[in-house]
């Protein structure tokens, strides 16, 4: 009986006998992030009259192609909403404006929250590090487990532990294979080597799920979870990360046949929206309407052509909502990062980095932001320093991140501005303290990295040598005996990319604490 229909993006449908659960789902006509985003491919076929007419909203994190206010706002009173209880209090605060008078219950990590009187229930698996607020879902209905990870990058540990409180089996499990970030789509890089560095994202991105799928064999592994597509004018020349041969990000097709390659006892599949699996039988039923689109490159100019026509009036009234800023944006972002700066002095020595924001339009400038151990400073940019990175947006956009409308990573994910780093190294800790900007999330990820046990330690071999490195990535705590690959004389962790040098212990890709790797022989 308990059918699982997917709805595009990271959404599913899990029809029990019980209950009606619905799990992130995106289906706003207006796309996401400031309209830049839109369901690829489209959904709005779906009935979503029969779909909202839910029991059950659960919703993973925060990002707006998962937490959909329109979907919110349609519900039902009587819907129940389901959230992870994070560190920080922003996606609570959120997730109850969009809520109004419909309740909104946290759930505790691996606790088991019933769905009915008849032993369905579901519990929330967050990622090991707060510095990432994603979870993904384990929910158990009618005796068949559906391991639902949504953006989480989940250790082998946790999957594994996923798939023995559902019982030993997982009949169902969902993964993002297609990591829509902005780096490295909105970085400044040559032809070359943005094609090199948007080819081993990809490739990374799929062996990390090769290698959990690997270590969780469930029944069915579905690739999902993106990519999107871009409608708007400001943003739709990034539609080339959809190629299937070399784009940035992978597309369900694309990446299912490479699952099947690379992992081929495994059964994999994909569907597109309203496409359902009965997990009972393994019946798939596939949707009609969506039974017509293909990811083939040769379709997609005219399809995005007509999706983007469509979609014209609607995306001219989302933007319409961002009026042009008024002279006082300056003193407003000297004030947000002056309170930014007073939030944790352990993000301000992790970070230590001049930040340039060039901010374009009317009452726009270029201005300097300070990351030091002995405070932060905002001044006017001096053309006789050097910043290690620089922002390029509009001031409508910054304006709406200052009136607390948006948050950073909105922005960020939103692909509406332009980013340059030098050196070309990821800091985790800038973005961290951008998206966050509260202080009991960023305590808790000082807590999390000043308080880990790195006692337990393996060995790996390279070129002859052995090296003695922590079982735990000094990152995000990834398992590195089964979440990475050495190469080129070092230790890529696959969960989030992260590369250390073998001889050195050093993070020669991001700011990331030092590996503390040797070699013994």
């Amino acid at each position: 009986m308990p059918t699982v229909t997917f709805l595009g993006h990271a959404g599913v449908s899990v029809h029990a006998r019980a209950f009606h659960l619905l799990a992130d789902p995106w289906l706003a006509p207006t796309g996401a992030f400031i309209g830049a985003w839109h369901q690829y491919p489209r959904n709005d076929h779906l009935d979503t009259d029969r779909l909202l007419a839910a029991d059950w909203v659960a919703v993973s994190h925060e990002h707006l192609d998962h937490f959909d206010p329109w979907v919110i706002d349609r519900l039902p009173q009587r819907t129940r909403i389901l959230i992870p209880r994070y560190p920080g209090p922003a996606f609570r605060e959120r997730m109850a404006e969009a809520a109004g008078s419909r309740q909104v219950i946290e759930i505790e990590p691996w606790e088991k929250f019933p769905l009915d009187n008849r032993g369905s229930w579901i519990t929330v698996i967050p990622e090991l590090s707060p510095m990432c607020h994603d979870a993904a879902f384990l929910v158990v209905a009618d005796g068949r487990g559906v391991l639902h990870c949504n953006d989480a990058r989940l250790t082998a540990a946790q999957a594994r532990r996923a798939k023995h409180l559902a019982g030993g089996r997982l009949d169902l499990m969902a993964l993002q294979t297609s990591g829509a970030s902005w780096h490295p789509i909105c970085y400044e890089y040559p032809a070359e080597e943005m094609a090199k560095v948007s080819m081993d994202k990809r490739v990374s991105k799929l062996r990390a799920a090769q290698r959990l799928v690997r270590q969780t064999q469930p029944e069915l592994a579905v690739p999902f979870a993106g990519p999107p597509c871009f409608l708007d004018g400001e943003v739709d020349h990034l539609n080339w990360v959809l190629g299937q041969r070399d784009g940035a990000f992978c597309d369900p097709e694309v990446s299912t046949e490479w699952l099947r390659e690379h992992l081929p006892g495994q059964r994999w599949d994909y569907f597109k929206p309203g496409d359902s699996v009965d997990l009972d039988t393994g019946e798939v039923v596939r949707d009609p309407v969506s039974a017509e689109f293909s990811f083939a490159d040769d379709e997609r100019p005219a399809y995005l052509k007509q999706y983007a026509e469509d979609r014209k009036e609607l995306i001219e009234g989302v933007l319409a909502e961002y009026p042009v800023p008024g002279p006082d944006l300056f003193d407003r972002f000297v004030a947000h990062f002056e309170h930014l700066g007073t939030l944790s002095d352990y993000f301000l020595r992790q970070i230590a980095m001049l930040v340039r924001f060039e901010i374009t339009g009317p009452n726009g400038g270029v201005w300097d932001v300070d990351f030091s151990p002995d405070g932060l400073a905002v001044g006017e940019a001096s053309p006789d320093v050097r910043p290690h990175y620089r922002i390029t947006t509009a001031g409508r956009w910054l304006d709406s991140v200052l009136t607390g409308r948006m948050a950073w990573e909105d922005l960020l994910i939103s692909f509406r501005l332009s980013l340059y780093r030098d050196p070309d190294v990821y800091n985790d800790y800038l973005v961290g303290l951008l998206k966050h900007a509260n202080a009991p999330a960023l305590n808790a990820v000082e807590a999390y990295e000043t308080g880990r046990d790195e006692s337990e330690r393996i060995t790996v071999e390279w070129s002859g040598g052995c090296y003695d490195i922590p079982r735990y990535c000094p990152h995000a705590g990834e398992d590195l005996s089964v979440g990475a690959v050495i190469r080129d004389g070092q230790v890529h962790c696959l969960a989030h990319n992260f590369a250390f040098d073998l001889a050195t212990g050093a993070c020669v890709n991001a700011r990331a604490a030092n590996l503390t790797s040797r070699r013994v022989s």
